[in-house]
């Protein structure tokens, strides 16, 4: 009988984990260029294990909430280290990315404050002119 090793539900290949999170194969490699993720290798084949896909969770989370590559490179490099030095940098970093997010929603909000402004004089002036 050939059955799967009881070890193989911890691999996965390149092409799987790019179906499963919605991505290409050239993003999980280009994640692997900048060493966020460390496959082994078989031959020319991709090994990806547990720890590679919870990395890449974490890359993807990390990225959609706005997080630069350098950051998620940080906080990944504590992956294995000191828990709290890994939570502090966490802290930190999402503290700064609030920061930024208010920051950007108030120019937002003052922009769109004066575009509304800016309608309504030019609505204005074009019932003067009509």
């Amino acid at each position: 009988m050939n059955r799967p090793e009881p070890d193989n539900k911890d691999l996965f290949a390149i092409a799987d984990l790019a179906r499963e999170f919605g991505i290409s194969t050239r993003a999980i490699r280009f994640y692997e260029s900048k060493g966020l993720l460390s496959p082994e290798r078989v031959g020319a084949t991709r090994i990806f294990r547990r720890r590679d896909r919870a990395r890449l969770i974490l890359i993807l989370r990390g990225k959609r909430l706005g997080f630069s590559l350098r950051d998620i490179s940080d906080y990944l490099s504590l992956y294995d280290a000191d828990r709290t030095q890994q939570v502090s940098l966490l802290a930190e970093k999402v503290d700064e990315r609030i920061a930024l997010l208010e920051r950007q929603r108030d120019d937002l909000e003052t922009t769109i404050r004066e575009l509304h402004e800016i309608k309504k004089l030019a609505d204005a002036r074009a019932g003067k002119i009509a």
